[in-house]
């Protein structure tokens, strides 16, 4: 039976598994959900149609699942879909989808939310991803599993972030970041590969080697045009998976084009 606070209310009609804990002055709402060993420490205000999966842990007056703030929304029935050991720390916002981005929005396992976190309408976020503090996505934007932005970095709507890829603190992200970038600035500029999380992850030598020598030709050269490169990259590396994910990326629709280096390399 879930161990719910005397404080806290919990709307009729919200779902809880038995071993959810509810700690003091927390809201739920009616159309709640939340899996088994979910625990809201304090605070906590979950609305709307939201779902949080088993073993989320989310901290002090985290808002979770309220209304987007996007002014073309007129209440209709969308979701928030939170996946499984998730970390949602102090002040994290999450809103749910709009008519616009297919009524949700994802999060996905495993994923560390710091505080102030910002997750807009229509998002999606992979796994294992890792957001420090005050870090905002705007709407739509999508982030790849085991992405790192650092703190204070915002997100345009629409931005595609890749897999792997690290974003610094106090970034402002107006394009695509390709899988396994690493980006800086004020507005981000792309400055190499994220080779210290390659190898945390358990990346090959010759995947880390193949990036490298994948990136150069692509971004350090002026030989031919860019689809050019991308061709010679993928004749040079057709098996190589990373590679072949940023190649994949590069040439997936996007509304917001791909953020590239200063051009003098920098």
């Amino acid at each position: 039976m879930p161990e719910i606070h005397r404080t806290a209310v919990v709307e009729p009609g919200a779902r809880l598994g038995d071993t959810v804990r509810v700690g003091p002055f927390c809201h739920i709402g009616a159309e709640v959900e939340l899996g088994e060993g979910v625990e809201l420490l304090s605070h906590v205000a979950v609305a709307g149609r939201t779902a949080v999966g088993e073993g989320t842990r989310i901290f002090p007056f985290a808002s979770i699942g309220h209304r987007p703030q996007d002014l073309k929304y007129k209440g209709e029935p969308s979701r928030l879909v939170i996946g499984r050991d998730n970390i949602i720390r102090e002040h994290v916002t999450m809103n749910p989808g709009t008519t616009g981005g297919g009524m949700v929005t994802t999060i996905g396992d495993g994923g560390l939310f710091m505080v102030g976190v910002h997750i807009a309408h229509d998002c999606r976020i992979g796994n294992q991803v890792i957001m420090a503090n005050n870090a905002t996505l705007g709407g739509h934007v999508v982030v790849g599993d085991f992405a790192v932005l650092g703190g204070l970095a915002a997100v345009h709507q629409f931005v595609r972030v890749g897999q792997h890829a690290m974003i610094g603190g106090v970034t402002g992200v107006e394009r695509d970041v390709i899988p396994y970038g690493s980006v800086l600035g004020d507005r981000a500029r792309l400055v190499g590969l994220n080779i210290v999380g390659m190898q945390r992850r358990g990346f090959s030598r010759d995947e880390i080697q193949a990036m490298r020598t994948a990136y150069q030709v692509l971004f350090g050269g002026d030989n031919g045009t860019f689809a050019e490169r991308l061709d010679a990259v993928e004749g040079r590396f057709p098996e190589i998976r990373p590679v072949r994910e940023m190649l994949d990326f590069i040439r997936a629709e996007s509304s917001r084009g791909l953020t590239q280096p200063k051009p003098d390399g920098g």
